[in-house]
């Protein structure tokens, strides 16, 4: 299972930074992807959020400064799922991160419990 973990980030979030070094320790195997130079297109954000159980909006950076400048709190309940995928896909600072994404499930942000538990840690 170790080849398919993807781990996407961006470098200089704190929380990336601080789950990259939980990951190193645990020795976890993950294919490292920029969130911003290499960012998720609506097809995987699809996929990942289908694998993942969770509702949408969880994927969002709703802490985000994009977030917010957007105004999206408001815009998004009048979007469908497929228009927030595409918005999601145009810049990568609106995506929740770090984003763990294993063959079994994707997880938006960093709760060491849950990621351990997809892990098998």
């Amino acid at each position: 299972m170790a080849d398919t973990v993807l781990f996407l980030e961006y470098p200089k979030c704190s929380t990336c930074q601080k789950a990259k070094k939980w990951l190193d320790a645990q020795g976890v195997t993950y294919t490292d992807r920029d969130i911003v130079t290499d960012s998720p297109t609506a097809d995987e954000l699809r996929q990942w959020h289908e694998r993942s159980g969770l509702p949408l909006k969880r994927f969002f950076n709703t802490s985000g400064m994009l977030y917010r400048e957007m105004e999206l709190s408001k815009k998004l309940p009048d979007l469908s799922e497929k228009e927030q995928y595409a918005l999601l896909a145009t810049n990568g600072m609106l995506v929740k991160r770090p984003l763990l994404v294993t063959a079994a499930t994707a997880i938006p942000g960093f709760k060491e419990a849950a990621w351990e538990e997809a892990l098998g840690q």
